[in-house]
């Protein structure tokens, strides 16, 4: 996965100011990812995550509401972190609540 120049995040993050229903799609894509059972996916799951974070609430204020560290976090969300289901659950809950919104599981027969 190639990283993303600096116009591309600036970008992602102007549309996430104005546009909600960017932010939101950005939050579901990206946990979305997470569970498809396929270790490429979610790492792409987890940039996305990383870069919705960066987009809205930040990692230092995330960082105080998940009591972690903003490194941590950051880690956790990289292309090769590994967050703990502890950690995964108490930040996609906390993304939520900043968000509004309340993801929901579908399920679907697969194709």
């Amino acid at each position: 996965m190639a990283p993303l120049t600096r116009d591309f995040k600036e970008m992602v993050v102007a549309r996430a100011e104005r546009d909600p229903k960017f932010r939101r799609e950005m939050l579901k894509s990206g946990v979305e990812l997470l569970f498809t059972g396929d270790p490429e996916d979610a790492a792409i799951g987890r940039e996305k995550l990383r870069t919705y974070i960066n987009a809205t609430i930040g990692f230092e204020t995330l960082a105080a509401l998940v009591e972690k560290s903003p490194k941590s976090l950051m880690r956790m969300f990289s292309e090769t972190g590994n967050p703990s289901l502890n950690n995964l659950s108490a930040v996609i809950g906390e993304l939520q609540q900043a968000e509004g919104i309340r993801l929901q599981v579908v399920v679907a027969r697969a194709s």
